[in-house]
């Protein structure tokens, strides 16, 4: 099978990590032939495949995944290091992605989208492709919009520099779109498992009591509303500060040697998703995995992954997310030759 590894040797340097546990994970994939694909890596919970996701979707069983949370090459209109589509090709890309993602989803499974933007070239313009997927993968695979979110990060560099920086026509662009989708109208989901603490001026209101009336805006403010519902119902606008410079996973990457992934969303993006849209042992999937932030999310919040990633040196360094995950992880080694290895595209913007 063209692109897939489908036996590989997980370099020694990260085989000194062994602890005993108890294997959760019992997802098995399988080729053509009915022979089982060997993992890059397997923790307790998960398991990460080297090759192209498009070749590894083909053999994930119709509806067995719960979740499909992943933020994939961006559309870029000036090409980085890492490498991009234009936005004109991306949709197209993308949909043949898509078409696995409807089949192998469950009835009540999600999908979760995390899309960057991009200007026109030469101008101080948007590119409107997110806009343009969303409509495609709505209109003509059959996903419903269950709800659209927008991930804030304070602390993004004011970019692009020509338009922000230099001629001051343009603030700096801090938000992702977000798309939540669904095969069906109505997904799993429950917004009690991510409510967020009280306010001061909540938990004032709901110590000293409030009147019932209605509100200017015609609201009938109840007595119900003084009910304590040991936290507050979160918005659709999701503000996490992406400042993972010195934490375990780049510390890791440093002392090895190994180039670490230039664009990972925050622990608590994924975290956020997985505990609102799954329950514990549902799985996880994350097809451009970067350096598997999805993964090790899964893995503390006891839900089964996989992660798919055609970079060798991602996955060698996402090794290190889960020895922050304690006595949880252990790397299980898959000796042997490898089969029909393809050459490890270059880095793609994606926040992973």
């Amino acid at each position: 099978m063209s692109g897939l590894i489908l036996r590989v040797h997980v370099p020694c340097l990260f085989c000194c990590i062994r602890h005993s546990y108890v294997t959760i994970f019992d997802v098995k994939i399988k080729d053509s032939n009915s022979k089982l694909v060997d993992p890059y890596y397997q923790t307790q919970y998960g398991a990460a495949y080297l090759g192209d996701s498009l070749e590894l979707l083909k053999y994930v069983p119709e509806k067995s995944i719960s979740l499909i949370l992943t933020s994939p090459p961006f559309a870029l209109t000036r090409k980085k290091e890492y490498g991009n589509k234009s936005a004109e090709e991306y949709i197209e890309w993308f949909l043949g992605f898509a078409k696995e993602f409807k089949r192998i989803l469950k009835d009540d499974g999600s999908f979760v989208l995390d899309l960057g933007g991009a200007y026109l070239p030469g101008y101080p313009v948007r590119a409107i492709y997110q806009f343009e997927l969303l409509v495609r993968l709505c209109k003509e695979l059959g996903f419903f919009l269950a709800q659209d979110f927008y991930h804030y990060n304070p602390s993004r560099l004011p970019t692009p520099a020509e338009w922000v920086n230099i001629r001051r026509v343009r603030v700096k662009d801090s938000v992702n779109v977000v798309w939540w989708l669904s095969v069906t109208e109505n997904p799993k989901a429950n917004n009690r498992n991510v409510l967020k603490p009280y306010s001061d001026s909540m938990k004032n209101l709901l110590e000293n009591g409030y009147k019932a009336k209605m509100r200017p805006s015609g609201h009938d403010i109840s007595t119900k509303f003084q009910k304590d519902n040991t936290g507050s119902i979160p918005p659709n606008l999701l503000t996490l500060a992406n400042t993972e410079s010195n934490s375990a996973y780049m510390r890791r990457c440093a002392e090895a040697g190994i180039k670490p992934h230039p664009a990972r969303f925050p622990l608590d993006f994924p975290k956020f998703f997985i505990e609102f849209l799954t329950d514990k042992n549902d799985i996880v999937l994350d097809p451009f995995a970067g350096s598997n932030t999805t993964g090790q999310a899964a893995e503390l919040l006891m839900r089964k992954w996989l992660a798919f990633e055609l970079d060798s040196t991602y996955l060698q360094g996402s090794v290190y997310r889960f020895q922050e995950v304690n006595d949880l992880f252990a790397v299980r080694e898959s000796y042997g030759a490898t089969q029909q290895i393809r050459p490890a595209r270059k880095n793609s913007k994606r926040n992973k």
